[in-house]
């Protein structure tokens, strides 16, 4: 399993005024039509825990020139740090922070959620969609570097 790579994406909630957001590295499409997106967020973090609430979820594809942001919302911990004070962003759909560096994102609605193991999936249709230059996303194996914000 180590040796796959794929795409990296920053996934950002908001639950009655908390916001919350970690890059995420599983996640996929999972249906063209009806469209529908998987993203499975790590029940360590504080972005787990208010997601559990959430209806909507925005999931931003992460480009290669982002490693700061990648490296904030991956290397850093929302229960020790705001994240947001650290970065541009809205507020989008459903209170959800949209990064404003940025581009591409999507905004889905939750309808499912499933236990995977240490992990919740996160079944999302888009309802609102931002497209912007198709950049080249950073990948797992090019963020190895970044040491997850939730560890001990």
């Amino acid at each position: 399993m180590a040796r796959l790579d794929y795409s990296l994406f920053i996934v950002t909630a908001a639950r009655d005024g908390e916001l919350a957001g970690c890059l995420v590295g599983f996640a996929s499409q999972v249906s063209i039509h009806p469209p529908r997106f998987l993203a499975c967020l790590s029940d360590k973090n504080l972005t787990h825990r208010v997601a559990l609430g959430c209806r909507t979820l925005l999931v931003h594809m992460v480009p290669e020139d982002a490693a700061e942001l990648a490296e904030l919302f991956g290397g850093q911990t929302g229960d020790r740090i705001d994240k947001f004070a650290r970065c541009r962003w809205r507020p989008g759909p459903g209170g959800a922070p949209i990064l404003t560096d940025l581009h591409n994102w999507f905004c889905g609605r939750v309808l499912e959620r499933w236990q995977l193991g240490d992990h919740t999936g996160f079944l999302l249709a888009p309802l609102e969609v931002s497209t912007g230059p198709e950049d080249q996303t950073l990948t797992f194996r090019r963020a190895r570097w970044i040491d997850p914000g939730h560890n001990p």
